[in-house]
């Protein structure tokens, strides 16, 4: 039986084994208290039995007018998990925050542009490629920023693409 709930403190000394994958970013333990303290909410762990950690979400809201949107900073399952909708529930679930709770007009993400899988599973729930941001990860690696539109955003004026890709110092970012 797998339990949805939301991530706490010791969550921190028990979860770096979801980490090990290569595609997962790993962050300072300062990077995760912030998120653990301004967006409680955004930050949710899925446990199976024997409280093991199975997976979490960890995601924020931010921007103003109608780029006020919730984003998923890093979504993880343990690959022993994976393929049993782990990853579909806790995205379901930071969405519905963002769109009941803040009331905002889309998710997005960041998924490196060779992360297949993520690609794919990330359309299946209805999320497209809104731009491609040229080596944003370190420096090396294209990533792709997805977005879904949520039910403020009736046009999904959102989730039009833009016609060009963009460099990492064009985003805009809303400081932690």
């Amino acid at each position: 039986m797998t339990t949805i709930r939301r991530f706490c403190c010791n969550d921190l000394l028990r979860f770096a084994s979801v980490n090990l994958d290569h595609l997962t970013e790993t962050f300072n333990m300062s990077f995760y208290m912030t998120y653990l303290a301004r967006w409680p909410d955004y930050f949710q762990v899925a446990e199976g039995p024997g409280n093991r950690v199975m997976g979490y979400i960890m995601g924020k809201v931010e921007g103003q007018g109608e780029s006020w949107h919730g984003h998923v900073t890093a979504v993880t399952i343990a690959p022993e998990y994976r393929r049993q909708r782990l990853a579909k529930k806790l995205m379901n679930l930071l969405e519905e925050i963002s769109d009941k709770i803040d009331k905002a007009y889309f998710v997005d993400l960041f998924v490196r542009a060779s992360n297949t899988p993520a690609i794919k599973m990330y359309e299946k729930l209805g999320y497209v490629i809104y731009r491609r941001v040229l080596r944003y990860y370190s420096g090396e690696e294209d990533g792709l920023d997805m977005r879904k539109a949520l039910s403020r955003d009736v046009e999904k004026k959102s989730m039009i693409p833009l016609k060009r890709p963009i460099r990492p110092d064009e985003l805009e970012y809303d400081s932690i």
